[in-house]
């Protein structure tokens, strides 16, 4: 790659730096992150996945895209990928910045993905990748959410989730731990879990199976 190459590359990481932690300032309820994922954690959550035949795929929270874009450059020319994301900068900032014809971005909540998945005629995902702060969401939101999506998912399917080292929840306006391993447990047969150093902050890769 050239010089003339970089320069806009390592502008577009600066202005997707400065974009998530104006909005984490702002409102990290909905981000639940401090910076966007290292290229490291998005490999992470794409090597259980099987995505080079893969016809649906759906993000839960893509934020300034890292992941987003990781999955387009090896998803099918046909492949469909459903991204959810609710806030209103990440939402505008992706629009601008991410052209693809397979990218439906939804700017509605993750909780409705069964709903939406049903209105697009889709009966299976082959792939989940979620980036929310399930620890920040409610006991009814995360049970809509995962309850949603496994009458999509089968026996081929893989979700994947991150948790920050720290792994918090919010319960009754007050922080306390939270496992998120624990809680998806609750929904699938197998959870494999991987630490990715290389992040900041540090973080927990969750690969699930029905």
């Amino acid at each position: 790659m050239t010089r003339e190459h970089l320069f806009p590359l390592a502008v577009e990481r600066v202005m997707s730096f400065k974009t998530f932690a104006a909005e984490a300032l702002a409102d990290y309820k909905t981000t639940a992150a401090v910076a966007p994922s290292s290229r490291y954690l998005a490999h992470a959550m794409l090597k259980p996945l099987s995505l080079s035949e893969a016809s649906t795929v759906v993000e839960l929270g893509p934020g300034t895209g890292v992941i987003t874009k990781a999955l387009l450059d090896v998803l099918p020319e046909d492949a469909t990928l459903l991204a959810f994301e609710i806030n209103r900068r990440f939402y505008r900032y992706l629009k601008k910045n991410i052209s693809d014809e397979r990218l439906v971005l939804l700017k509605t909540s993750a909780e409705h993905v069964g709903r939406e998945l049903r209105r697009r005629g889709r009966t299976r995902v082959d792939a989940v990748v979620s980036s929310l702060g399930l620890g920040l969401m409610s006991d009814r939101e995360r049970r809509a959410l995962l309850g949603g999506l496994l009458p999509f998912m089968d026996d081929n399917s893989v979700f994947t989730q991150y948790q920050y080292i720290h792994g918090l929840e919010l319960k009754n306006g007050r922080l306390r731990r939270f496992s998120v391993g624990s809680l998806l447990h609750q929904y699938f047969d197998s959870v494999e879990r991987k630490m990715v150093w290389r992040n900041l902050p540090p973080a927990f890769v969750f690969a699930c199976r029905k």
